[in-house]
C-alpha cells in the first residue's frame, strides 16, 4: 500500500507539473515574448478578426489574389495535403484542371502540404497581378511594385524561400495601396 501512495503523490506532482505548471509558463513566456504570434497571428480590421497571417483564406473574387489551390477547400479542421505522388493520375488532372496556360507557376496548380499555406512564391503574385490588374481595369505595373512590396525573404535569412503573404496583399489591395484604386 505505501508504493501505491507514494506512485499516486508522484503520479499527481508530475501531472500538476507537466499537465498545468509547465504550459502556464509557456504559455505566459511565449505570450510576453511574441504577442502577436503567440495569439494566432490574428489581423483586424475596425477591430474585428478579419484572419490570420499564417492561414490562408478562399477567393475567387478576380479582383483579389488568390492563395495556392487547397485540398481541405481552406477548412482548418480537415486541413493536410491530398497524398497524392507524382505518378498520380488524379494529381495529374487536378494540374491540368488549373492550368489555364502553359507558363502558369507550380504553387497556383499545386496545394500546400496543409492546405492552409498563405503564402505563394514571388513568381506567382507577379503572375496573377495582371489577372488582377485586368480585372480591376487597371496597368499592371503598380500591382506588380505592391507585389514588390510585400515580398518577404527566407525566415531568419535561411530557412525557406522568398514568399508572399497573400492576405496582408490583398488588404494593402483593399485599402488602395495600388496606384490608381
Amino acid at each position: 500500500m505505501k508504493t501505491f501512495l507514494v506512485s499516486l503523490r508522484i503520479l499527481a506532482l508530475l501531472t500538476f507539473v507537466t499537465g498545468i505548471a509547465y504550459p502556464l509558463v509557456i504559455t505566459a513566456i511565449g505570450r510576453a515574448a511574441f504577442p502577436h504570434a503567440s495569439m494566432g497571428s490574428l489581423i483586424k480590421q475596425d477591430g474585428q478578426i478579419i484572419g490570420s497571417e499564417l492561414l490562408a483564406q478562399k477567393t475567387e473574387d478576380p479582383l483579389y489574389f488568390r492563395p495556392r489551390p487547397s485540398a481541405a477547400d481552406y477548412s482548418t479542421v480537415p486541413s493536410g495535403a491530398s497524398n497524392l505522388g507524382p505518378a498520380s493520375n488524379t494529381l495529374k488532372k487536378a494540374i491540368e484542371e488549373r492550368r489555364t496556360v502553359p507558363e502558369v507557376p507550380s504553387d497556383l496548380l499545386t496545394t500546400s502540404g496543409s492546405g492552409l499555406d498563405p503564402h505563394i512564391t514571388p513568381e506567382a503574385a507577379r503572375y496573377e497581378a495582371a489577372r488582377v490588374a485586368a480585372a480591376r481595369h487597371l496597368p499592371v505595373e503598380p500591382l506588380i511594385a505592391l507585389v514588390d512590396q510585400f515580398v518577404e525573404g527566407p525566415q531568419f535569412g535561411l530557412f525557406g524561400e522568398a514568399r508572399v503573404n497573400v492576405l496582408k496583399l490583398n488588404l494593402a489591395l483593399s485599402h488602395g495601396a495600388s496606384a490608381g484604386h
